[in-house]
């Protein structure tokens, strides 16, 4: 919040990357590097590399189905070839890990100082602590999570 009580401004969009068939976009300010993308496709997804996302190095495909495994949602896709974009989890998936991190997955319409957004997938803070409200950024007691618990 601003000193006048005003809603800061929401953070900048998210950066996009085009490849053949499908555009991905990646919001670093949501990203708790649960690593699912480097680990997926390194060809595509390494952060030693600028740009660090090269989604013409896998058939697009490929590239969608690495996104849904990330947990946060930092890394969405907008298919350019006339297939869908990424098709919500039936039944939405909610769950509280350890760390006091709620995650859900399913088609999802979430509140956020800035209006609503339409999500996928989501990690939302539990302790209130974070400065990327409602998202998770492991700002508060969730930044102690079990290393071997599930990260996003």
């Amino acid at each position: 919040m601003t000193s006048d009580s005003r809603p800061t401004p929401p953070h900048p969009a998210a950066r996009s990357y085009d490849g053949e068939g499908i555009t991905v976009s990646f919001d670093a300010h949501r990203c708790l590097h649960a690593a699912e993308c480097v680990r997926g496709l390194p060809a595509v997804f390494e952060v030693g590399r600028k740009p660090w996302i090269l989604p013409g190095n896998a058939p697009a495909d490929e590239v969608a189905d690495v996104i849904h495994r990330c947990p946060n949602g930092a890394l969405q896709y907008h298919r350019t070839d006339g297939l869908p974009d990424e098709i919500p989890d039936v039944p939405t998936h909610v769950s509280l890990h350890p760390d006091g991190v709620l995650h859900l997955r399913g088609d999802l319409e979430v509140a956020t100082p800035h209006g609503p957004h339409h999500e996928t997938r989501v990690m939302l803070c539990g302790c209130g602590a974070t400065g990327n409200t409602p998202y998770c950024d492991h700002s508060g007691a969730c930044a102690r999570h079990d290393q071997g618990a599930e990260k996003g």
